[in-house]
């Protein structure tokens, strides 16, 4: 059990049925009244943030979300496959489980899988990846305006935007956060 007047940055504890993990937090304590602590919770499984206050005597229940390296092997129509790097078991995980960023993971690529109770809620690919160019228009010879983009299409199949120097064949790093071009490779 954690009291709410123990909150940190990251705690991760179970909150009416559901995980959360504390995003913000800060103990107030008015002139007149009782202290209290105002947070910023986040629903580790479905993402939703919410703000909510409690009181620093209040007892929750810890909960422990394990994130293990997995290597990514293939894909089967909606089904991804992992494989834990210590038992060489294969897992299945659903397209659903997946987020956005997993687009810019190619065969072969390490990810954290993030699991509660042995229930996989995500996959976090690495922050960046290098990747190469497969498709993208030519950048014109004297068009050097400042931050000029352009579209380009990925070994993986994901459309990024790209500065004009950057020509088919071209290995990229990209931020899997963001989604943006970084440098070449």
């Amino acid at each position: 059990m954690i009291s709410a007047g123990d909150f940190r940055n990251g705690v991760t504890f179970e909150l009416d049925g559901s995980v959360v993990s504390v995003v913000e937090f800060q103990h107030v304590k008015p002139g007149k009244g009782a202290a209290f602590v105002r947070t910023k919770l986040k629903n580790v499984i479905t993402g939703s943030v919410v703000e909510r206050t409690f009181n620093p005597n209040d007892k929750y229940p810890e909960a422990f979300i394990e994130r293990k390296e997995m290597q990514y092997l293939y894909s089967d129509g909606g089904i991804y496959y992992f494989m834990d790097m210590e038992t060489f078991e294969q897992i299945p995980i659903n397209k659903s489980v997946l987020g956005d960023n997993f687009k810019f993971v190619k065969e072969n690529m390490e990810c954290k899988v993030m699991s509660y109770k042995g229930n996989v809620f995500g996959v976090e690919p690495p922050f960046f990846v290098e990747l190469k160019v497969t498709q993208t228009d030519p950048g014109f010879k004297g068009d050097t305006a400042t931050n000029v983009m352009k579209p380009a299409e990925l070994e993986t199949g994901a459309n990024i935007k790209v500065p004009l120097f950057v020509n088919e064949g071209d290995v990229i790093r990209i931020d899997t956060r963001t989604g943006e071009y970084m440098e070449r490779a």
